[in-house]
């Protein structure tokens, strides 16, 4: 069942409790879901300190200007970076990192849509993939100590929004697409490989809540790069699919639930759950238990991952896998030789 508008703002207005001075770092936070949920989180913190890690200065002036407005306590900062490059979001990672000791919400969004294929980086990654998945799990391995910092306060959690709920099989032979590559096959491994990841670090790190959510059907701009022949198709489609999309704003408030309620809390014990107000209950994680530490959440706050794929993938041992992998791609990219996939 869809959780209700007003438990999210009951929620969201209850932030405040947690106390001042509260980290978030919003990565791709320049536009869309990102943008307006790092507004909610603005709106709704004591003294936040916040991170807007995206391309466009021009952007990041115009949200800055109007956060600062609607919390003139909080301080606003923009991290400019090409995050389809790993060693683009080593450089931001150190920025923030020489900041603060403690980062209590990492909240991911970054992509784009396209009609093309494979788009080599000169790191050897698809583009469109390294932003869907590798650039995103950089950031959390560079961040962990910042987020584990966090643990002793009632907030450390990571948020990747992309298409929980699409979980797959995997080509284990070429987990990155050097040889398979396509559209449809990027999709599935970005949102299985993202799902993977969060339960394998859910078990690695217990302090620290790890939710891959789904953004549901929402005018975010993603299409603003799909091209001229793209873009027009889009936006017709976007017209036909109004009556079912989420306002903008409603899935920033939706998301700074999932995002902040006590309902996902870490693996481990802990403030968390000290949280949970009456008629609250833990959520069932990825797992099938309840506060596993990792959630598969829809644009409704409700869990939406395949059950029965995600057990598949557990009992053959391939969250390990893929987070191996994961680790020998960033070994390669950003080891001390610095080099290509």
């Amino acid at each position: 069942m869809m959780v209700s508008l007003q438990t999210v703002r009951v929620n969201n207005s209850a932030l405040k409790d947690l106390g001042p001075g509260l980290v978030a770092v919003f990565v791709g936070g320049t536009s869309g879901i990102g943008e307006t949920s790092a507004r909610e989180f603005v709106r709704n913190t004591t003294q936040p300190r916040v991170y807007l890690v995206g391309r466009s200065p021009e952007q990041a002036s115009r949200i800055i200007q109007e956060l600062v407005k609607l919390n003139p306590e909080g301080k606003v900062s923009f991290v400019k970076s090409d995050l389809s490059l790993l060693r683009n979001v080593d450089v931001a990672c150190k920025e923030i990192q020489a900041k603060e000791d403690k980062v209590n919400l990492l909240f991911m969004t970054p992509g784009y849509v396209t009609g093309k294929g494979r788009d080599e980086t000169p790191e050897g990654l698809d583009r469109k993939f390294s932003l869907h998945y590798y650039a995103r799990m950089r950031f959390i391995h560079n961040l962990l100590p910042q987020l584990t910092a966090a643990q002793s306060t009632s907030l450390s959690r990571v948020v990747s929004v992309l298409s929980s709920g699409s979980e797959t099989t995997l080509n284990f032979d070429d987990l990155s697409l050097k040889t398979h590559f396509s559209l449809a096959n990027c999709a599935a491994h970005a949102c299985t490989m993202n799902s993977l990841a969060a339960e394998e670090l859910a078990a690695q790190h217990p302090g620290t809540a790890f939710v891959h959510a789904s953004p549901g059907i929402v005018k975010s701009g993603a299409a603003r790069g799909a091209g001229p022949v793209l873009f027009p198709l889009l936006s017709m489609l976007t017209v036909l699919l109004r009556p079912w999309m989420v306002p903008v704003g409603e899935s920033g408030e939706r998301h700074l639930y999932a995002a902040t309620s006590a309902t996902f809390p870490p693996r481990a014990d802990g403030l968390d759950r000290a949280r949970l107000g009456e008629g609250q209950s833990v959520a069932v994680g990825s797992t099938g238990e309840s506060g596993s530490g990792a959630y598969l959440l829809g644009w409704n706050g409700e869990p939406c991952g395949k059950e029965n794929m995600m057990r598949e993938h557990r009992e053959q041992g391939n969250m390990k896998r893929v987070w191996d992998h994961t680790m020998e791609v960033f070994e390669k990219i950003c080891g001390t030789e610095g080099g290509k996939y």
